[in-house]
């Protein structure tokens, strides 16, 4: 059986352009991810890995959608070869059904690596240029209400609620919520 992995990183974006290849490859079953690749923990990502059996073809337009790093591709591939499937990239060509194809994929998934820390290095640099300049000043604090804050903190310590449940009260993500709480607790406030 063809399996079709496709990956896009956003919700925004669309897959419409690996959906088209996928039909074109005659591919069975196709799974579909928006989320980062920097992640090997993907649901549909383990979803296809747990459903692919011996004999079968998993299908990728390009290794970037499969994979971030060399370890996590040579990880994934060897997954798959344990369970006697074969990983099918069509960018770049590899097939790993053949030694040729084997070779290629620890290259080609060196220099996606490359590419992504190139990616990164150029943002940092471009950041930094920007905050220089006065162009970038980082992302706008999130405002807390401090008395609405301090009371749904003292119900949370004296165990009255759950951080969850000030969380939701206070509109916040369980990070930013932590980290508030660590500004209180260091400094005694949050403003």
């Amino acid at each position: 059986m063809k399996v079709g992995y496709i990956r896009v990183s956003t919700e925004e974006q669309n897959t419409i352009r690996q959906e088209v290849l996928m039909e074109e490859m005659g591919v069975d079953k196709v799974y579909i991810e928006k989320a980062s690749g920097k992640d090997a923990n993907r649901s549909q990502l383990n979803e296809m890995l747990a459903f692919v059996r011996e004999g079968d073809s998993v299908i990728v337009e390009s290794i970037s959608r499969f994979a971030r790093n060399t370890r996590d591709l040579l990880g994934l591939v060897e997954q798959l070869a344990s369970k006697g499937v074969v990983f099918v990239s069509k960018k770049e060509a590899i097939d790993t059904n053949t030694p040729t194809g084997k070779f290629m994929l620890t290259v080609f998934g060196a220099v996606a690596e490359l590419e992504r820390e190139y990616i990164l290095q150029r943002q940092r640099e471009g950041i930094a240029e920007a905050k220089k300049a006065g162009k970038y000043k980082g992302r706008k604090p999130i405002d807390v209400d401090p008395f609405k804050f301090r009371a749904l903190y003292d119900q949370w310590k004296a165990g009255g609620i759950t951080a969850v449940d000030a969380q939701k009260q206070l509109e916040l993500s369980s990070n930013t919520f932590y980290r508030r709480v660590k500004q209180y607790e260091t400094e005694g406030s949050i403003e």
